[in-house]
Formats: structure tokens, C-alpha cells, sequence
């Protein structure tokens, strides 16, 4: 069955489109039929949105229990919380989980188990140690900027992938006056940077490079001659880690091709794109730099493509971008695996696991951990939850 991919329409956002088959003419001498260009599947990536299923909804349901005074929520108006259709996939959830999730009273109310408060407890603490890390990337999201602002909208928009909190205006812009104000411009309110701190102003990818020595060898002025492997990396300042998905074989022209984009410098990400000539290569480079950069700022390193479209006036990303995601399919990885496609900064996973987890989802984990025992009594019962609702 052929899976669907987004493809930009008229209006600028992401659809969907027939195109892991990309299908593309080539110069023949008789008349064979146009070469396929297959878009490789990485299944550990896809398999990360069906991981994410479960434990998304879990949290989500506790968040909405907590939310609630008494610490509780009547399954009657569950309905009123999440929908008529989403309801039944809380209800199982209920059900299936009776580690985290306690029915009891009359009428019935659901409720977190005591394991499951005392770790809840542990949420406070993790937002605080999220606060800093949140400061730092919001500033560094708006230094990517072409006028080191960005519009509200879009930043709520795109909000819970970066573990801003919802009410983030009033709870975490007032803190900051020295980082951030808010001002309308053209008709939209917009946040503004209000410091330049050049100290911000390394990317993820320079940051590894420099872990990894590599920077360091380049500044002593050492030329050491490195050929590209066949895995598509190259040791040098500019390069970008590779990651080619199973069962693609680059040949030798595409190696070369490769090691030649992997040698070229590029402007860094963090200067102002209006300076620059947008038909250069270099250009084109640093626009992925631009959107490797972006998807570091995430907390999952992941982001889906209507949300990537949305940065890209601020930040200058390409007119094309699905076919620059496509194309540097060593860094880049989209999946249809879900509601929306979404787009996974390839370098940030190992496996299907994220390499480094900031504090909330290092709290999130522990939480949805709290799943590994199920009563199948419950399950079985005459008196489910699906039988007194």
C-alpha cells in the first residue's frame, strides 16, 4: 500500500501527496519508463510515533485530573474534556492502566493512584529545571530569526514541541524583561529579542563538532586529507553527521557529490539572512544548518512539517523545503506514522530512542513507567467502567 507524504499546496502548508515514490524523468535512448527514486522508510522512527501513543495519552489524562480541584474527574464528563470519539480511547486507558488511574465512588470518578500522586509530585520540580533551558532556546530561537522576532501565534503554535507552557506569555515572558518584550508589528503581536548574547550564538552542531574535537584540529591550522566513507561522513568544521536509512546504496558520483557539500562552508545560521545572496550554495547549506538548529531547539527533536512551514518568513527557510527535507535525507527523516507528518532530526536518535532528554520528558518517562503492570482483573470484571458509564 502506497503511503501518503505532505507536499507544500497554493496556500503554503503541508498535504498530503503520493510521493515516497518520487518519480522523475531521466534521458534515454529508447522509451523505458522514468527511473523511481525510492524514498527509504527508517522503521525505528516510525515506530517512535507509535511509542509516543500511549504515553501521550496517559499524561494527558493525568493532566486533566489535576487539574480539577478535588484531584478527581467524574467519567461522566470526561466526555466534556476530551470529545465523544476520544473518549473511549480514556476510557481503555482507564481500564488498561489501573497502576496510575483509581475508579471509585458514586457516581464514578477516576483518580490518580498514590504511587502515581507521589510521582506527579516530581512534575514541579522537573519544570524548574526546564525553566533555564527554556530561556536560553526561546533567545536562541529568536536570534535565528531575521529580526530576532517571532510571532505569538506561531510560537504557541509550536509551543508544545519546544516544552513551553501553555500560558508561557504570562508565566515566563514578564520574568524576562531584560530577554523579551512583546510588541505588535504589522498587525500581529509579536515576542522580541531584547539581548544579543554572541555566547548563544553555537549551534548544536558546532557544539558536538567541538565535543568531538574536531573544531579544535581544524583552528591549529592542521590540513589533514580525509576521504568520505561510505556512510556519507566526512571529519571536518562544516560537515554534517550522515545517516543513511537501510537499504540505501549511494554510488560513487553521489559520494563525491557528498563529500563536496560536506567540505563547503557556509554563514552561520546565527547571522542575519538578508546579508546574504539566496541563489549561493553556501546559502543553501546554511539554510539546513537553519532547520538542524531549529529541530535542536525542540525537546524531542522532532517537529511536524505544518509547524517546521510556520518559522519559515522568519527564518528565511527554503520556498521548496519538503523537497530540501527530501533531498538531505541523511539528516532529515519524515514519517507519515501518526495524525500529521513530522519531520526527525536523524542525529538526535539512536534506535528509536532520543539520545538526550531534557528534564520534563526524563519526568515523563518515569511517569508513563508507571504502566508496566496491568490488572487484567479489572479488565475482565462485570463491573467495568464500560459497563457503569
Amino acid at each position: 500500500m502506497l503511503r501518503h507524504a505532505p507536499f507544500r499546496s497554493s496556500h503554503g502548508h503541508f498535504q498530503c501527496s503520493p510521493i515516497w515514490l518520487l518519480h522523475t524523468r531521466q534521458k534515454s535512448s529508447g522509451g523505458s519508463r522514468p527511473k523511481k527514486k525510492v524514498y527509504h522508510r527508517v522503521s525505528d522512527l516510525d515506530r517512535v510515533m507509535e511509542l509516543r501513543k500511549k504515553p501521550s495519552l496517559i499524561l494527558e489524562l493525568s493532566s486533566i485530573i489535576q487539574s480539577h480541584k478535588t484531584q478527581s474527574l467524574l467519567l461522566r464528563d470526561l466526555e466534556k474534556n476530551v470529545g465523544f470519539v476520544r473518549k473511549w480511547d480514556f476510557m481503555a486507558l482507564i481500564e488498561r492502566y489501573p497502576t496510575i488511574f483509581r475508579v471509585s465512588g458514586s457516581p464514578p470518578s477516576v483518580s490518580l493512584t498514590l504511587k502515581a500522586q507521589s510521582v506527579a509530585q516530581e512534575e514541579a520540580q522537573a519544570k524548574a529545571l526546564m525553566e533555564p533551558l527554556l530561556v536560553n532556546n526561546l533567545r536562541k530561537l529568536l536570534m535565528l530569526s531575521v529580526d530576532c522576532r517571532v510571532p505569538l501565534q506561531t510560537l504557541e503554535f509550536v509551543g508544545p514541541e519546544l516544552g513551553l507552557p501553555c500560558d508561557f506569555r504570562e508565566s515566563l515572558v514578564p520574568k524576562y524583561p531584560h530577554f523579551f518584550s512583546v510588541k505588535r508589528v504589522a498587525g500581529k503581536e509579536c515576542l522580541e529579542l531584547e539581548d544579543w548574547d554572541s555566547s548563544l550564538a553555537v549551534t548544536a552542531r558546532e557544539a558536538r563538532l567541538a565535543q568531538e574535537g574536531v573544531l579544535s584540529a581544524n583552528q591549529s591550522g592542521v590540513r589533514i586529507k580525509v576521504r568520505i566513507s561510505k556512510d556519507g561522513n566526512y571529519m571536518g568544521p562544516f560537515a554534517f553527521k550522515m545517516n543513511f536509512p537501510p537499504g540505501f546504496r549511494p554510488n560513487v558520483s553521489y559520494l563525491e557529490n557528498l563529500e563536496r557539500w560536506q567540505r563547503m562552508d557556509f554563514p552561520s545560521p546565527y547571522l542575519n539572512a538578508r546579508r546574504l545572496d539566496p541563489t549561493a550554495l553556501e546559502t543553501r547549506k546554511r539554510a539546513v544548518a537553519v532547520i538542524h538548529e531549529l529541530f535542536s531547539l525542540t525537546m524531542e527533536k522532532r517537529m511536524t512539517s505544518v509547524q517546521l512551514d510556520a518559522f519559515q518568513a522568519e527564518c528565511r527557510l527554503p520556498s521548496k523545503l519538503l523537497l530540501c527535507l527530501i533531498k538531505h535525507h541523511g539528516i532529515f527523516y519524515l514519517t507519515n506514522k501518526g495524525v500529521r507528518s513530522t519531520v526527525f532530526l536523524k542525529d538526535a536518535y539512536l534506535g528509536s530512542n532520543l539520545i538526550d532528554k531534557c528534564p520534563l520528558l526524563r519526568f515523563n518517562d518515569k511517569f508513563a513507567a508507571l504502566s508496566g503492570r496491568t490488572n487484567m482483573d479489572l479488565c475482565n470484571s462485570n463491573s467495568s467502567i464500560g459497563a457503569i458509564v
